[in-house]
């Protein structure tokens, strides 16, 4: 995966690395990804509100064969 772009996102109140990457990929274990680009915070479990975020947004990419179906989208 290629990072393309970033996103700042302000975080609300209860917010978690883990709900972001959630949110944004649609897969919660890719919250590493938010966390190596704000390493800052990487100590952080529930964010308050108002703390800025840099979000990298990745290039589609075509999915490996040995991604399981359900996980291509097919």
């Amino acid at each position: 995966m290629t990072v393309s772009a970033f996103i700042n996102y302000r975080t609300r109140a209860g917010d978690t690395f883990d709900e972001l990457a959630l949110q944004v990929y649609n897969n919660e274990k890719m919250a590493h990804h938010i966390i190596e680009q704000n390493p800052d915070y990487a100590d952080v479990i529930i964010f308050e509100e108002s703390v800025t975020l840099k979000i990298p947004i990745f290039d589609e990419t075509e999915a490996p064969e040995t991604l399981a179906p359900w996980r291509r989208g097919s």
